[in-house]
C-alpha cells in the first residue's frame, strides 16, 4: 500500500487477520464495578496582566457528575466575580471576571469524586437510543481530524482487512488498528494535538493522537464517536501530584449504546487490550468532552482544541504561561 497510514500493514497483516472479533469478555464483567473515592485539587495562577489591562477573563473546566462519577464541589477559592456555567455538549466551566487587574490571580477549585469502573453495556437484539442531544456531532469533522476521501479509504481497509461488517465489529477492527500500529511516544514534535494526519504519518503520540485516529475512523465510516478529557489517576492508593492530563473515547451502535474504550493505555499495557474494549477503569476522572469548544461566556479567541487546561484572555486577548497543579488523596471507606 503507498497510504501513510498502511506502510506497517505487511507487518501487522496476519495478526489482524487472525484476531478475532469478540463483543466483550467476560472477564471484564466479573463481579461488582470497581470504585475509587478520592479528593481532587484544580489550582491556576494567572501572571500578573499586561499593564493598562482593563479586563481579564479565566475559564477553568469543572467536573461533572454522570452515570461513571459523582462530583462534589467541596471548595472554590476565586478573587473576583467568578459564575458556575454549563457549555456545549454539557460541559460544566468555572468563569472569572476581574477588572482591571494588577496582581497574579490565583483559582482553586477542591472536588471530592466518586468515580465508578465504567463498563459497556452488554449487546441485545433490540436498539438502544442514543439519549444524547449532540448526536449529529458525533459524526462531524473536527478541525483536526477531517473526513475526507483519504480518511474514509484508509478506514474502509481496516475494516475490510479484517472482514468487519457490522458496527461493532468495524470499532473493534480500528481498535485493533490503532493499537497495534501506534506507538505511545511524546518525543519529536506534533504529537499530543489530536492530528489524524500527523497520526498517520508519525505512527507514535499520546492519548490525543492515538483517539483522534480512533474516533476519526469511526465517524468517516457512519459510527458516532465522542471524546473526552480529564485526568489519570496511578492505580496504587495514595496522595501525590498529577502531571498532566488523559484522555479517552466511546462509541455507539444501536444494539450497544455507547463503548467505552482506550486504546492508548492499550497500547501502554499489552495485557489488557481486551479490557480497554468496553471498561474504562476507576483511575481517572473526567472535564469535558468533545473538541472545537466555544466556552460560556464566549471566548474572542478561536475555540479551544479540547479544554483541561484553564484559558484566559486580557482584553479579550489570549495569555500565556499561566500556572497549574494538580493534587489528589484517596479517601479510605472509613472516612466516608
Amino acid at each position: 500500500m503507498d497510504s501513510l497510514c498502511f506502510r506497517w500493514r505487511s507487518l501487522w497483516a496476519a495478526l489482524l487477520l487472525l484476531m478475532s472479533l469478540p463483543h466483550f469478555t467476560s472477564a471484564q464483567f466479573a463481579g461488582a464495578p470497581r470504585v475509587r473515592t478520592f479528593i481532587f485539587e484544580y489550582q491556576t495562577t494567572v501572571p500578573a496582566a499586561p499593564p493598562g489591562t482593563r479586563q481579564l477573563d479565566v475559564w477553568l473546566p469543572v467536573a461533572h457528575s454522570d452515570s461513571a462519577q459523582d462530583v462534589q464541589i467541596l471548595q472554590l477559592d476565586s478573587p473576583g466575580k467568578h459564575t458556575l456555567t454549563t457549555s456545549q455538549h454539557g460541559n460544566q466551566l468555572l468563569h472569572v471576571h476581574l477588572r482591571r487587574p494588577r496582581q497574579p490571580v490565583t483559582v482553586a477549585v477542591r472536588y471530592q469524586v466518586t468515580r465508578r469502573e465504567h463498563r459497556a453495556p452488554q449487546s441485545t437484539a433490540g436498539r438502544i437510543p442514543m439519549q444524547d442531544p449532540d448526536s449529529a456531532r458525533w459524526l462531524a469533522p473536527d478541525r483536526l481530524v477531517p473526513l475526507d476521501d483519504q480518511i474514509r479509504r484508509w478506514a474502509r481497509e481496516v475494516v475490510t482487512e479484517a472482514h468487519a461488517a457490522t458496527p461493532l465489529d468495524q470499532a473493534r477492527a480500528i481498535y485493533n488498528h490503532v493499537v497495534a500500529t501506534v506507538k505511545y511516544d511524546k518525543t519529536g514534535q506534533g504529537w499530543g494535538r489530536g492530528d489524524i494526519y500527523y497520526a498517520c504519518d508519525a505512527r507514535h503520540g499520546n492519548c490525543t493522537d492515538f483517539h483522534a485516529l480512533f474516533i476519526g475512523y469511526c465517524r468517516a465510516l457512519g459510527i458516532p464517536a465522542r471524546f473526552s478529557i480529564g485526568f489519570p489517576l496511578p492505580p496504587e492508593r495514595g496522595s501525590g501530584e498529577v502531571k498532566g492530563y488523559h484522555c479517552w473515547a466511546e462509541f455507539y451502535t444501536p444494539q450497544t449504546g455507547w463503548v467505552p474504550i482506550d486504546a492508548s493505555e492499550a497500547a501502554k499495557n499489552p495485557a489488557r487490550r481486551e479490557y480497554y474494549f468496553g471498561t474504562h477503569d476507576e483511575n481517572r476522572v473526567e472535564f469535558t468532552r468533545g473538541r472545537d469548544l466555544t466556552l460560556t461566556p464566549r471566548q474572542q479567541g478561536a475555540p479551544l482544541n479540547y479544554f483541561i487546561y484553564p484559558y484566559a484572555e486580557a482584553d479579550g486577548k489570549p495569555l500565556e504561561n499561566l500556572q497549574h497543579s494538580f493534587r489528589y488523596q484517596d479517601v479510605l471507606a472509613d472516612e466516608l
